[in-house]
C-alpha cells in the first residue's frame, strides 16, 4: 500500500527531509503546503470529495470524475486545475487525472496564536 501525507511543513523542515533522502534515508511520499490557511484554501471540502474518489483507482478521465461525483464538468475541472497546481493530482495520457497512492494521512500541528 502506498501512502502519502498531506501537512504542513516549514522550509526547516523541509530541508530535513531533503538532506535525509541525499543521505539514502527513505521519507516516503509528501505533499506540503507552508500554511495550515493554505492547506485549506487548496483542500475544500469538495476537492477532498475528489480526492477521495481518486485515491486507490487508476486515472479518471474529467467525465468519469464529474458522473461519480455527480457534478458539473466544469466545476470538477476547476478543482482539478487547483490541485494540479498545488501538486496533488497530475494529468497523464489521454487528459486523464492520477492520484498514485491507496491511502491519505494528515498531519499538522497547530500551536498558540501569536
Amino acid at each position: 500500500m502506498r501512502t502519502v501525507t498531506i501537512g504542513v511543513s516549514g522550509i526547516a523542515e523541509t530541508q530535513a527531509r531533503l538532506s535525509a533522502a541525499f543521505r539514502g534515508e527513505k521519507q516516503g511520499a509528501f505533499i506540503s503546503f507552508a500554511s495550515v490557511e493554505q492547506l485549506w484554501t487548496v483542500m475544500t471540502p469538495r476537492r477532498w470529495t475528489l480526492l477521495r474518489a481518486l485515491v486507490g483507482h487508476e486515472p479518471q478521465s474529467l467525465s468519469a470524475l464529474s458522473d461519480r461525483l455527480g457534478r458539473d464538468a466544469d466545476e470538477v475541472q476547476a478543482d482539478i486545475d487547483a490541485l494540479a497546481k498545488a501538486g496533488v493530482v497530475e494529468r497523464v495520457a489521454d487528459d486523464r487525472v492520477s492520484f498514485p497512492f491507496d491511502s491519505v494521512h494528515v498531519d499538522f500541528t497547530m500551536g498558540r496564536a501569536a
